[in-house]
């Protein structure tokens, strides 16, 4: 698999986030099991005040240019500050194009070894309302904010965007975390160029594990009623 591959694998699961204050990346990452919950990750940092202020944000699909104006109450926003990350989940009106399944996440204990080349999409302003690509190599774990440093840039309007590498092996472009910050070299006075910073999967591989956790609840319900109604209808036959 080349870098051209990878984008046309995961650019389909890719959409611009519009809020009342400004824009960024997301991108499809986990369905329920019924498919009437969708989850779209980015940073936290894109959604966070819409999220606070209950105002609506808007999706906008990378291909088929779809929009989905979204209200506060047609939502639920996972935010994650202390790791810049945001898991939108929507109910059943989210058909603007998506596909009907997800892109692998990268296992949270797995972490990738300083040099391995990455890349990363999403609509940077300068470039609006383009996608761009972008490819970097990683300079640094930081275990204690679960996080990479990578030599590459971030652009207003790329946060949330997937960062991700070609395991080599013929299967899919694994994700292995979203963008959140450009930190540029400010040592001597100048702007000099810095470091991309990224957060990685962990945030959503819990947010899944939350939308399992819900629909076991369901199904558990379910069963208790119905075996209830069971109980009662044998009764009254009785």
């Amino acid at each position: 698999m080349n870098w051209l591959t990878c984008v046309e694998t995961i650019r389909p699961y890719i959409v611009s986030i519009e809020t009342p204050e400004g824009s960024g990346t997301g991108f499809l990452f986990t369905y329920n099991k019924a498919k009437t919950i969708a989850g779209f990750a980015t940073a936290s940092h894109v959604v966070s005040h819409a999220d606070n202020w209950k105002q609506p944000i808007k999706l906008i699909h990378s291909i088929t240019q779809k929009e989905l104006f979204v209200t506060e109450e047609e939502r639920v926003i996972f935010l994650d500050r202390s790791r810049d990350s945001a898991s939108i989940m929507l109910f059943s009106h989210f058909d603007i194009g998506l596909p009907p399944d997800t892109l692998p996440l990268i296992d949270p204990k797995k972490a990738l070894r300083i040099g391995v080349e990455v890349g990363w999409l999403g609509f940077p302003s300068i470039a609006d309302p383009n996608l761009c690509f972008f490819t970097g190599r990683i300079s640094a774990r930081l275990d204690d904010y679960d996080s990479y440093l990578i030599d590459g840039v971030a652009i207003n309007g790329v946060s949330g965007g997937p960062v991700f590498y070609d395991p080599g092996d013929s299967s899919s472009p694994k994700i292995i975390g979203t963008v959140s910050a450009y930190m540029p070299n400010r040592i001597h006075g100048d702007t000099l160029p810095g470091l991309l910073r990224v957060q990685d999967v962990t945030p959503f591989h819990e947010t899944i594990q939350t939308i399992k956790d819900i629909d076991e609840a369901r199904k558990k319900k379910r069963k208790r009623l119905k075996k209830e109604a069971s109980q009662a209808s044998n009764a009254s036959s009785d």
